[in-house]
């Protein structure tokens, strides 16, 4: 295995940000701002409209972008969630709700957010041309969830509404090449949440059943998958010259800092 791991870009390395630093650096804040959006209370409020639990929702929102397949192709797309969990919450929106609708009124919620959470950004427009190229140029080959989510058309033509659909995609494709780079580390979903930083806490909020594999021998394991997908992600910052992912990177923390006020 390659021991390499890229360094985060700190206020010494500032000046040199690779792509896969990048990536490295700008998952976090990408995390934080999507998961402003799904824990936005309505958010959360449209699951109960439309008659799900908040499993059920998560679960159909995520993957209906993929349209009317079976729950095991739903579960293999998301990767990182129990099959068995993902069939629970599939069937059971499925019962109420075409999967895929669910999908297109998550986008709509996540335009509607964007537009009343971002839209007053300072540099909103500058944070979408940037965020916006890194997903055009993004490689879907082998991504299946965040290619059918690049191909949903986008129903608000608003900077606020295009940048938070912006960063969510930027969000699934790091997600969706994590799950490439675990497998290739030769790791299973449930050993590569064990071994990240939430353990088994981490297990039981995607459904996994105990007993869990112990989390020591694969630690270092884990750590070459990141890399792998650091330098996956990275590949689409390259669209972006030094000086504009440094700058990426700044959006990115701003605006979290922005709404965290």
């Amino acid at each position: 295995m390659n021991d390499h791991f890229p360094e985060p870009v700190t206020r010494s390395t500032i000046g040199h940000v690779t792509p896969e630093q990048a990536a490295a650096t700008a998952r976090p804040g990408l995390a934080g701002l999507v998961g402003a959006f799904a824990e936005s209370p309505r958010t959360l409020r449209r699951a109960r409209l439309l008659g799900l639990s908040g499993w059920a929702y998560h679960v159909s929102a995520r993957a209906g972008a993929l349209g009317d397949v079976k729950p095991e192709t739903a579960a293999a797309a998301i990767g990182f969630i129990a099959p068995e969990a993902v069939t629970d919450g599939w069937e059971a929106a499925a019962k109420t709700t075409e999967p895929h609708e669910v999908a297109t009124w998550h986008l709509h919620e996540l335009c509607r957010w964007g537009v009343e959470e971002l839209g007053e950004f300072a540099r909103l427009g500058r944070l979408l041309t940037l965020s916006r190229r890194v997903v055009d140029a993004a490689d879907a080959a082998g991504l299946p969830l965040f290619a059918a989510w690049r191909a949903m058309p986008v129903p608000d033509t608003s900077p606020g509404a295009q940048t938070a659909v912006a960063l969510h995609l930027l969000h699934e494709h790091r997600l969706s090449v994590q799950g490439v780079a675990v497998r290739a580390s030769g790791l299973t979903p449930l050993q590569a949440i064990i071994a990240g930083p939430e353990g088994e806490t981490g297990a039981v909020a995607f459904g996994w059943q105990p007993p869990y594999p112990a989390a020591g021998p694969i630690v270092r394991r884990l750590m070459w998958a990141e890399s792998v997908a650091d330098a996956l992600a990275g590949q689409a910052y390259a669209e972006l010259d030094l000086a504009e992912r440094i700058e990426l990177i700044g959006l990115l923390e701003s605006s979290q800092q922005a709404l965290a006020r």
